[in-house]
């Protein structure tokens, strides 16, 4: 049987890489995206000889999209079945203090590149459907607004939005469509200081404020289940879990609890 392809952004690290291995493990080709090229070849390293691919690209940048896409394919062997709409940073602080520049590259990567990698992604997918999916990054964060990173939260919010509007838009073309909505995840990005002016990682805030940081395999496990299942949205970790609940069954409460027991990140 003829192998599939799954193209992932943010691919250098994280949960982009963990996805790679999941897949690569799996018999997948393995098209790799992101702007730091040095981390492609090492999660490259990490998969089957000749299963993989790697592609510079900034998911800004509409033409870029359809230049990486075109060149995975070419190498393996004609189509695509998955496209990863991965990539992602964060942001954290009081949104008073996030400067524009913060602001501004938030959106444009968190958002527009989603919906960039999507319009790209599309005819690729059709060709392959039906079994072809789009599975895009959201977050817990998409869930119930995230104190401390309004941000963030707005663009998580906006990738369900994407998602759910695809799901249907797309249904006749045979593409699926989810998204995966993880917690705090193990990966470089947590060691990182929530904006500019903090001085505090994102993984200390998380620490002293009792929260699960979970395992990237479990996020790449996640994927494969997502791929593979019904599910529109797929939460990712206990915390996640956990605000869905109370967004559904206890919205006062969970008011409440960010109202005056979470501090906020970045400050």
């Amino acid at each position: 049987m003829a192998h599939k392809t799954i193209f992932i952004t943010g691919g250098a690290s994280g949960i982009g890489r963990a996805v790679a291995v999941k897949f690569g493990s799996q018999g997948w080709f393995v098209g790799l995206a992101d702007i730091d090229e040095t981390g492609m070849r090492e999660t490259a390293a990490m998969l089957p000889a000749g299963k993989s691919s790697v592609h510079k690209l900034d998911v800004r940048d509409r033409e870029a999209w359809d230049a990486a896409l075109a060149d995975c394919a070419k190498a393996s062997g004609g189509k695509i079945d998955v496209v990863f709409n991965n990539a992602g940073i964060p942001l954290g602080g009081q949104l008073i203090e996030n400067t524009v520049g913060e602001i501004e590259r938030c959106l444009d990567i968190n958002l527009k590149g989603v919906l960039f990698g999507a319009q790209a992604a599309h005819p690729w997918l059709k060709a392959s459907a039906p079994g072809s999916c789009l599975l895009n990054t959201a977050s817990a964060a998409g869930i119930y607004g995230t104190p401390g990173a309004s941000v963030y939260s707005a663009t998580k919010f906006g990738v369900r939005a994407i998602t759910e509007c695809l799901d249907a838009e797309w249904a006749p073309d045979g593409i699926k469509v989810c998204d995966l909505m993880p917690g705090f995840i193990d990966t470089p990005l947590i060691d990182k200081n929530p904006n500019a002016a903090s001085n505090e990682d994102i993984r200390t805030r998380v620490t002293e404020a009792g929260l699960e940081i979970t395992p990237v395999v479990e996020v790449a496990e996640a994927a494969w289940k997502a791929v593979h299942g019904t599910d529109l949205h797929n939460r990712v970790g206990k915390t996640a879990h956990r605000i869905a609940f109370a967004a559904r069954w206890m919205p006062g409460r969970l008011r409440k609890m960010t109202r005056t027991q979470l501090r906020p990140l970045g400050n």
